[in-house]
């Protein structure tokens, strides 16, 4: 799936230090510069420099943070967060089910943002090219995290060949969730087809497993 906000640390977690925090409001006004100039002006239309002087920094400082304009609407902050919670899994549990527990509470968290935003940034990767061509580039450090949690679980190489086709067959399939739901104008649950999709990845598709039975 698209990128989304930050998720909130748990509780239990200390609170971030005054630099952090400064850095945080500095990615959060940078973000909403930029998507404040896509509503009015388009994609292309907008550069590094009329983002730095809407959120009052400097265009170093807006690539400093995103080293491509690109990498504002696609920075994926849930990827440490996905790693914990399927690790967190019990042992036992089906990985079909710590998949589904995964990808539910992350889009829990991002339902707490504007509904608007995240279409925009859905019809952005699946409407500008430039940006879709740098999620697929950033897709590989999604598939290294998930590729180690599933390692973590199982005790194989994150290195190997099946682990990898797992993991990155995972991520190709959100990405092409988010596309498909802004090319269908979100009519259809965001949830409903991730489910789809994961059952598409754990049983492959109907047609085919009937023309393997009529072989």
């Amino acid at each position: 799936m698209a990128a989304a906000r930050s998720a909130l640390p748990p509780a239990d977690v200390p609170r971030p230090g005054l630099r952090e925090r400064k850095k945080t409001k500095t990615r959060e006004a940078i973000r909403a510069a930029t998507y404040g100039l896509i509503r009015e002006q388009g994609y292309a239309a907008t550069t590094v420099e009329q983002i730095a002087e809407r959120a009052e920094v400097s265009p170093s400082t807006v690539l400093r943070y995103f080293p491509a304009k690109e990498d504002i609407v696609l920075t994926e902050e849930y990827d440490p967060l996905m790693a914990a919670e399927l690790a967190a899994r019990p042992a036992g549990e089906p990985w079909s089910a710590s998949l589904r527990h995964v990808l539910r509470k992350a889009l829990d968290l991002g339902a707490g943002e504007e509904a608007e935003l995240t279409r925009l940034r859905t019809r952005l990767l699946a409407e500008v090219p430039a940006v879709r061509s740098r999620m697929l580039e950033n897709m590989s450090a999604t598939g290294r995290v998930l590729a180690r949690a599933i390692a973590e679980r199982t005790g194989l190489d994150p290195a190997g060949l099946e682990v990898r086709i797992v993991s990155m067959s995972l991520v190709s399939g959100l990405m092409e969730v988010s596309r498909y739901w802004a090319e269908h104008d979100h009519e259809e649950s965001l949830a409903e087809l991730v489910d789809r999709a994961l059952d598409t990845l754990e049983n492959g598709l109907p047609a085919l497993r009937e023309g393997a039975r009529k072989d």
